[in-house]
């Protein structure tokens, strides 16, 4: 997922997206404490990308305000 794609996208589905990585990160640290996650990199991954959600979002939201 990159910036450019998620600029495109409404702040509903921005939230929805964010929503949706941040159960995929719980998910993530459940695995990791049983010693059930194989693929560990998609930690970071998710992480990153929740950044960049939030990131967009909140450039929405100054954008609005002015």
């Amino acid at each position: 997922m990159n910036a450019a794609d998620l600029r495109d996208k409404s702040a509903d589905q921005l939230k929805d997206e964010l929503s949706s990585l941040k159960k995929e990160g719980f998910n993530l640290r459940f695995q990791q404490a049983t010693g059930q996650l194989e693929n560990t990199a998609r930690m970071r991954q998710v992480k990153r990308d929740t950044a960049r959600v939030l990131t967009i979002l909140n450039e929405k939201a100054q954008a609005a305000a002015e």
